[in-house]
């Protein structure tokens, strides 16, 4: 009865915050907002956020918060309201004076860093342009609360889980974590109108046919096993249609929607039932060399466009089916395809033609005192790989893979006879190591090497 009790007053809380939504558009029709191009012409000028978000620390997170509150104490807020199981500090940053409190939370999975590094662009922003209209007008309508990296300890080890091994985005029920604990007492405290849950998803995620890499995902989050529609859901489809229609001219093809299935023990699903309707964003892989400060760019552009619908009320007249069009995420994108290779293996079977699908997974280590980053990388397919897309693909049509024992780039060789187990091969579940070789008068060529 009790829980009965609180769902109807969340469900008259939320409608009247879309008729007052609703009643901000129409006061004066629609209210001119900046557009998604000026937004990501600024963030191109004036980004502070790093190259390579992986190697964020927390030592960074509070240097950076420390320094917002020393240039501008009046402007920002911070306070710590929890620690991690290591004693790292968990921080809130509150900026503007509305009556509509917004909670934006990230990095609850150590490893999933991008919006940590945008929301840094996002304080940048608000800061630097306060005067203009849009600004003065989402921090005089909204009041913002930002926890920046919600697991600093899975931060430092570049890892999914917290320091006692446990994945706090299923801990919402039990509250075994500090860091749980804290985002549930910092919601229960606020009670925000809206949340923003802000995750990075496998670089194997797809989204369309033919398979393109799922740089965005969005999710309106269910608060019940039926999958039910309140108002404070038909808000966050609306929220997510402004997300959409934002970033599309960034990223035609690659904007997916999450499984909307409902998880009994997540945070997102259960924030949204305790009343603070919540907007999954997950960024995915992005098929470029360096593929952060895109999508950096576009959680910048997606979040301020989602921010200024709401201070103007312009969310109100978004379509909920530009969301619900979405394409599903699927799994099994590549991180390499070799094309049309002929195939020595090296296992002592003759030459075959197939594709070569190589998966490739981001770390982060410590060497000589200094995190960097890598990508793990094994082969997870082998055969006709056309319906499976990739990030970078490599037509090797007319050329011959062979396991790679050593070769240089630009030598000219002769082909090995491997009719017997070679000691190292293309397979499944190796690294690979793979020459490309170009037939020349009786010889070949190594026209490139993948390791």
């Amino acid at each position: 009865m009790g829980r009965m009790r609180v769902r109807r007053a969340t469900v008259f809380v939320l409608t009247l915050l879309t008729l007052q939504l609703q009643a901000g558009a129409q006061r004066g029709g629609r209210i001119t907002t900046i557009s998604p191009q000026e937004l990501a012409r600024i963030w191109d000028a004036e980004r502070v956020s790093p190259q390579a978000p992986p190697l964020i620390t927390h030592a960074d997170v509070v240097e950076r918060l420390e320094a917002l509150v020393k240039t501008d104490p009046a402007f920002f807020t911070v306070e710590q309201i929890g620690q991690s199981v290591e004693g790292r500090s968990i921080n809130h940053v509150r900026l503007g004076s509305g009556e509509m409190p917004v909670l934006l939370w990230s990095q609850m999975h150590g490893d999933e860093p991008t919006a940590t590094a945008a929301l840094f662009d996002l304080f940048e922003y608000l800061s630097k342009h306060r005067d203009d209209p849009t600004v003065r007008r989402i921090l005089s309508r909204l009041t913002l609360h930002v926890v920046p990296m919600l697991n600093p300890d899975g931060a430092e080890r570049f890892q999914r889980r917290n320091a006692q091994g446990i994945d706090i985005n299923r801990d919402a029920l039990r509250l075994q974590t500090p860091e749980g604990r804290a985002l549930k007492e910092i919601r229960d405290r606020l009670k925000p109108r809206v949340g923003f849950n802000l995750h990075n998803q496998s670089w194997g995620t797809a989204v369309g046919n033919p398979p393109k890499p799922a740089s965005i995902s969005l999710l309106s989050v269910a608060y019940d096993e039926k999958r039910s529609e309140n108002a404070g859901r038909v808000l966050t489809k609306k929220l997510c249609a402004v997300i959409r229609d934002a970033i599309e001219p960034f990223a035609s093809g690659q904007i997916g929607r999450y499984d909307d299935a409902f998880e009994v023990r997540a945070f997102g699903d259960n924030i949204t039932l305790w009343g603070t309707p919540v907007v999954l964003i997950e960024t995915g892989p992005w098929p470029s060399a360096e593929p952060d400060p895109p999508l950096i760019r576009l959680n910048f552009i997606a979040l301020v466009s989602a921010l200024d619908a709401l201070a103007t009320g312009n969310v109100a007249r978004a379509d909920p089916k530009r969301y619900e069009s979405l394409p599903m995420n699927e799994s099994g994108l590549l991180y390499i395809a070799i094309r049309n290779a002929t195939v020595i293996n090296g296992a002592g079977v003759g030459p075959f033609l197939a594709d070569i699908g190589i998966s490739g997974t981001r770390r982060v280590r410590t060497a000589n005192g200094r995190r960097e980053m890598q990508v793990a990388m094994n082969i997870a397919d082998l055969g006709d790989l056309r319906t499976s897309g990739a990030l970078r693909e490599i037509d090797a049509t007319g050329l011959t893979a062979v396991p790679d024992t050593g070769y240089t780039e630009g030598a000219v060789v002769d082909l090995p006879d491997w009719k017997t187990q070679a000691e190292v091969t293309i397979m499944t579940g190796q690294a690979p190591r793979i020459a490309l070789l170009r037939p020349v008068d009786g010889r070949y060529r190594v026209e490139m090497v993948v390791r």
